[in-house]
């Protein structure tokens, strides 16, 4: 049999809100730093417990796009490990009931686990702003987030006035002692080990849908003016789709259509040349509406899964971790499809 492998810090944040089989098939599925697998300690780094976030919304993702499930299987088949580079998610700059609007309802989380917005994205064609969120510790080895913010105020009253219908009711997922916790671990980039499993779960259910059941004909009135806004109201702030850091992209989509998998007409290329994307399309998913005095059930677009490979800086030896809005817009299109 082999060794039992030391217990670390990480493994005991994820052990608080997974079972051990789910738990390991996480640290099977992705690398991990070395400096985020640090014996059993009696405090969690703000990085330990960004990096175990990250892991439950991969895993999350996972839940609900079955061609990611295959891409995952496949990178371990070979012996490889997936690099999780960046989740993306969608916000709306517009009241939002009891949540914060727009991305403040994320960057709360963020900053306190130890993340600074590194670059902003204008999207004018999508009327949406994006920016990313990189890790101060481990920057090229904890997941970025991209989160993107839509902007009603450049639709029509209409649709202003649909998506204060549909978003209106939110609620705010973090108690007082959430918040306090965040201060605390914003203050000491750490948490005692108690505190952090807590905590954990709840960081968690940010990146869900956070307002309720809405009427099918406020969906279609969205969709006709925006994708984006549709999906959102849908899906919420959960990930959008999550990236696979590979070094042959080109290989990638051969092998995404050699198994007759949806991969994206071309490779979106950044203006630099050195990030290069391609994504799957996106998983249906079954979600309900209100319709008179009942409640129905349609078929809309999901979440997907990327894959990205980014070049070196000219002259240094660490990666391109930026992004490009062009590529942004073009990924953003594989939520795109009509609900059925």
């Amino acid at each position: 049999m082999p060794p039992m492998q030391q217990p670390t810090t990480l493994h005991a944040l994820l052990g608080a809100v997974l079972d051990a089989q789910e738990s390991a098939r996480l640290f099977d599925q992705l690398q991990i730093a070395p400096a985020l697998l640090r014996p059993l300690a009696a405090e969690a780094s703000r990085a330990e417990l960004a990096q175990a976030l990250n892991m439950l919304l991969f895993r999350g993702l996972l839940e609900r796009v079955p061609l990611a499930v295959a891409c995952v299987a496949e990178r371990r088949a070979s012996g490889q490990k997936v690099c999780f580079d960046h989740g993306a998610l969608r916000t709306v700059a517009w009241p939002s009931g009891a949540l914060p609007a727009g991305q403040a309802a994320i960057t709360r989380v963020l900053v306190p686990l130890g993340f600074e917005q590194a670059e902003t994205y204008p999207l004018p064609r999508l009327k949406m702003t994006g920016r990313a969120w990189r890790h101060r510790d481990l920057p090229q080895d904890i997941a970025q987030f991209f989160v993107s913010e839509l902007h009603p105020e450049a639709f029509s009253p209409a649709f202003q006035a649909t998506v204060s219908r549909v978003i209106g009711d939110s609620r705010d997922p973090l108690s007082a002692q959430d918040l306090a916790e965040l201060a605390q671990l914003e203050r000491d980039r750490a948490l005692p080990l108690a505190s952090a499993q807590r905590l954990l779960p709840r960081l968690a259910g940010c990146f869900e849908r956070q307002h309720g059941l809405f009427a099918w004909d406020d969906y279609e009135s969205l969709r006709a003016e925006s994708a984006e806004m549709a999906w959102i109201a849908t899906e919420g702030n959960a990930f959008n789709h999550a990236t696979d850091r590979v070094d042959d992209i080109d290989a990638v989509v051969e092998l995404q259509r050699r198994a007759g998998r949806p991969v994206k007409s071309s490779v979106e290329v950044s203006a630099s040349g050195r990030v290069r994307q391609t994504a799957l399309a996106a998983a249906p998913v079954l979600r309900e509406f209100r319709q008179g005095q009942g409640v129905i059930a349609r078929e809309v677009p999901g979440s997907f899964y990327e894959f990205i490979a980014r070049a070196p800086l000219p002259d240094e030896a660490i990666l391109d971790l930026g992004f490009d809005a062009a590529n942004a817009t073009g990924i953003f299109g594989m939520t795109a499809a009509g609900a059925r």
